[in-house]
């Protein structure tokens, strides 16, 4: 099957905005770059950085716990190393995420905007070496069949943002449902790079959420059932061959 790379996008911070890239330089064995490195624990989590394993995303300030989140917008500046969040009021701030008084502000802001839905204490997390604040451990890149997002639309009725899935790398061209043929293990190639497949993603409360809002909406994972008799939607790979990866490369699998 052939398609073309759409989109690109990053998180870097869980649960957070995701943020488009016109490239990345993806690296074997490795995550995709800067993606999910921190996450904001509402603790105490349980989760110890000399000892990393995962722990429930529920520990942590998600769209799957916090639809309200969605109205928070956050930016991160490259080359400054800025970390901007502004919400629907007009109300923001800009810091550092590398600096313990850049977090320190983070957590300030995102308490004062839960509130009393976030009944513990916030703290920003800083991935260590060789771990990042993924769902599943070995999700290393995530990959969305647009046309799959689109059969889901015309079945429910209703527009569906493909950003709700929250992936790295959004495909088009492909057949809907197309993805369904990557066996765990088999190869695909998106431009200079090459891709395992790891296993489909099974989907949470979070795809409920309406991104400029922050209500749930659609109940995602009812209307997958009902419609289509499965709960998972996008697929995991690990990288097998790194290379620069950019909006319009083909993808061959």
């Amino acid at each position: 099957m052939k398609g073309v790379v759409e989109s690109i996008y990053r998180h870097p911070v869980k649960g957070l905005t995701p943020e488009p890239l016109n490239s990345v330089r993806l690296e074997a064995g490795a995550y995709f770059p800067h993606d999910r490195d921190y996450a904001v624990e509402v603790g105490p989590s349980g989760f110890d950085p000399e000892n990393p394993k995962p722990i429930s995303k529920q520990r942590f300030t998600v769209l799957a716990r916090f639809p309200q989140l969605a109205r928070v917008k956050t930016r991160l500046d490259d080359a400054t190393g800025r970390f901007h969040l502004g919400d629907a009021s007009g109300f923001g701030i800009e810091t550092d995420l590398a600096t313990p008084e850049g977090r320190a502000a983070i957590e300030r802001f995102l308490q004062a905007f839960l509130g009393e839905d976030a009944p513990g204490q916030l703290r920003v997390l800083e991935s260590p070496p060789g771990y990042r604040f993924m769902d599943h451990p070995k999700g290393y890149i995530s990959v969305m069949n647009l046309a799959s997002v689109r059969a889901v639309a015309q079945a429910i009725g209703q527009p569906v943002d493909p950003l709700r899935f929250r992936a790295n790398v959004y495909v088009d061209g492909l057949r809907p449902w197309a993805e369904d043929e990557w066996v765990a293990g088999s190869r695909v190639t998106l431009g200079e790079t090459e891709l395992s497949v790891f296993k489909p993603i099974v989907r949470c409360v979070a795809t409920h959420v309406n991104l400029d809002t922050g209500e749930r909406d659609i109940d995602m994972v009812g209307q997958l059932r009902e419609h289509f008799g499965r709960d998972t939607l996008g697929t995991y790979f690990s990288i097998e061959r790194g290379g620069l990866l950019k909006v319009g490369d083909a993808i061959e699998g």
